[in-house]
């Protein structure tokens, strides 16, 4: 797999150098993140975001670095601002002569005066500690570098507007604490060999010029701290430290060191697959706090600003966890969710503290059976097939005599209805206010699909483990046979939605009935597989994904734009899914049968890893060329989907 690698030419063009992103991740939910051109253009961007309650409550404690090199009688700005009036100033990425990622860590150089200096940014597996590494590669005499250090303290959903805000900044040896208010975290930034002069001054009206993106203006204050300085010559190094610890490592390559090996060992439990999207998952599998310490496992959504979700987590398991070789995870996070079981459903994601688990999805549940199902095949792990059966049973038994939102089991087909005005429970699951942009209350077809899927593989789980499959069994017979009620004669393809609250099957064409034939177990004959995956191919499929609706449908949405709420009307009214890739390729190989055509539809998520979130793959992008990728830069079941197809059309 090619590297990721930007030369001088990129940076002749700011629009470009700005729209690449790159991000480093912590393991518990923390994060720092920015662009090529070191520019912030999202509230989202910082240097140390960290999780302060792992793998949540996500706090920006420090924005940037402004970087200054003084060389021979010269100043050189190595950072880039933009302001209220949308004048960037300075224009310091001018200087990078190159970048690239040396695993997930970016790397520039800069170059001035003949001289050239490197700048890596890393975190430290499990802590919320980000360093920022700097190196002298070439120069006459030494130079002195000059740093200063803006930061913050809010939520990473929100912006700043300082006011008379003042922080307590207090010098301390190697470096500064703050303390941004009385019960705030404190936070250090050291140096192991910079001195620094203590300071407290706003610098205000940055422009975030990607949040309009979003649907929303933003611009936002940051507060300079001190001034880090240090002479440097040829070979020499200085490293910055940003930690909520108080005595971080400050050893740099020792630091860096450490970084590798972690993922050097990922790399070496997945041999077969590229590295690079080994790494990739890495960033999404997160280590949550219990009782104040770190404990179970799970998964962050999509960066920058999604959390763990139940549906992204169980659909992405298998990707992610199994195909990378990290079962033990995998296996703790199927325990951790079997304990939040309530009334036959999974929450829609893990409660935080105190609070209560919400339950407002149809399809988490459903996708349990699948990832156990994946697991056990991968792992032969009896034991924990013992130990969750119980609790699927439990599941079946709520789904057919009925659970929360009208879901329950029709007694006449044997299908499951699910679903009530204003309250979408599917994936599908955009609201624009109170109004359901994509209603699918009925008989959803993926939801079926599952339904069925889960039926048959919990036949197969009661025989494993010596229990009485017939049952589910029955249920499955019954569930195939009412499922030949999706099939549109007219149109050679499934209806999206039966028995609606207006009486009338929906027959748009969308991507959700892949599933009744990429999962295991699909209800559908030959034929209508065949059919499916062709119609599918003619019309929703494009380079980086399906699209969530037919270009020839009237509600169709071919581009993912505007204000918040033209962004809720367009989410699945057209625009492209990376995930949905994984549900093509598994249908297509199953029908067609030919392992190289279905990898060359993975060739251009490869080429996507350079484009945007560099060595990531993004969420979404819009449905008509040139398919702009948009919502989030790295997204979990995106990556995860991509590799759980790559090794399924791996030559064996």
């Amino acid at each position: 797999m090619k590297s990721i690698y930007f030369s001088r030419g990129i940076f002749d063009e700011l629009s470009t150098a700005e729209s690449l992103e790159w991000l480093v991740t912590n393991g518990i939910g923390g994060y720092a993140s920015g662009t090529v051109a070191n520019l912030l253009t999202r509230r989202y961007h910082g240097l140390l975001v960290a999780a302060l309650k792992p793998p949540l409550e996500r706090t920006l404690l420090v924005s940037k670095l402004d970087d200054t090199v003084d060389y021979e009688d010269r100043t050189y700005p190595l950072y880039s601002n933009r302001w209220a009036d949308i004048l960037v100033e300075p224009h310091g990425y001018r200087y990078i002569e190159h970048f690239h990622l040396e695993g997930t860590t970016p790397i520039w150089t800069f170059s001035f005066g003949g001289a050239l200096m490197e700048k890596s940014i890393w975190m430290q597996p499990g802590a919320n500690t980000t360093y920022i590494f700097y190196r002298v590669r070439r120069s006459s005499t030494p130079l002195t570098l000059t740093v200063r250090a803006m930061a913050n303290y809010r939520d990473f959903h929100r912006e700043t507007h300082a006011g008379d805000w003042q922080m307590q900044v207090k010098r301390i040896q190697q470096g500064l604490r703050v303390g941004a208010f009385d019960d705030a975290v404190p936070y250090y930034l050291l140096s192991d060999r910079a001195g620094v002069t203590q300071e407290h001054h706003w610098y205000r009206n940055f422009s975030l010029n990607m949040e309009p993106n979003r649907g929303s203006a933003v611009m936002e204050d940051h507060l300079n701290i001190g001034e880090f300085r240090v002479t440097l010559a040829t070979d020499e190094t200085v490293t910055f430290v940003i930690s909520t610890e108080p005595s971080p490592n400050l050893d740099g390559i020792s630091a860096l060191a450490e970084r590798h090996a972690y993922e050097e060992k990922l790399t070496a439990l997945a041999p077969d697959l590229p590295p690079r999207l080994v790494l990739a998952a890495d960033q999404f599998v997160v280590k949550c706090a219990e009782n104040g310490a770190l404990g179970e496992w799970s998964i962050i959504a999509g960066y920058h600003w999604l959390r763990d979700w139940g549906r992204d987590t169980l659909i992405s398991l298998p990707g992610l966890l199994l195909t990378t070789g990290r079962h033990d995870e995998a296996r703790s996070i199927l325990e951790t969710y079997s304990h939040h079981v309530d009334q036959g459903m999974l929450p829609a994601h893990l409660p935080e503290g105190d609070a209560l688990p919400e339950y407002k999805s149809v399809d988490v549940t459903l996708w349990y059976f699948e990832a156990i199902r994946a697991y056990y095949n991968e792992t032969g792990d009896i034991e924990l097939l013992r130990k969750l059966f119980p609790v699927l049973v439990e599941i079946i038994d709520w789904h057919e005599k009925g659970t929360r939102y009208h879901i329950k089991v029709d007694s006449l087909d044997g299908l499951l209805y699910a679903g009530e005005p204003g309250l979408p429970l599917t994936w599908m699951n955009a609201m624009s206010g109170d109004w359901a942009v994509t209603p699918r209350t009925g008989k959803p077809v993926e939801i079926n699909a599952l339904w069925y899927n889960a039926l048959v593989s919990m036949a197969e789980f009661a025989y494993t483990l010596g229990q009485p499959s017939d049952r589910y069994e029955a249920l499955a017979k019954q569930a195939q046979a009412g499922f030949a009620r999706f099939w549109n004669e007219k149109l050679d393809y499934c209806f999206d939605v039966l028995d609606t609250p207006a009486g009338v099957d929906d027959p748009a064409l969308r991507p959700n009935q892949l599933l009744a034939v990429s999962l295991s177990h699909s209800p559908l004959n030959k034929a209508q597989q065949k059919s499916i995956v062709d119609v599918c191919t003619r019309q929703l499929l494009t380079p980086l994904g399906l699209r969530s609706l037919s270009p020839d449908d009237p509600g169709y949405i071919g581009h993912y734009t505007g204000d918040a709420q033209q962004l809720d009307n367009a989410i699945h009214q057209g625009t492209v899914w990376g995930w949905l890739i994984g549900p093509f390729v598994s249908a297509h190989l199953r029908v067609y049968q030919d392992r190289p055509a279905a990898r060359l539809f993975l060739e251009p998520f490869i080429d996507h890893l350079s484009v945007r979130g560099l060595g990531s793959i993004s969420e979404i992008f819009d449905g008509d060329a040139p398919f702009t990728p948009r919502g989030c830069i790295a997204q979990a079941w995106s990556v995860a989907e991509l590799l759980r197809v790559w090794r399924e059309t791996s030559q064996v």
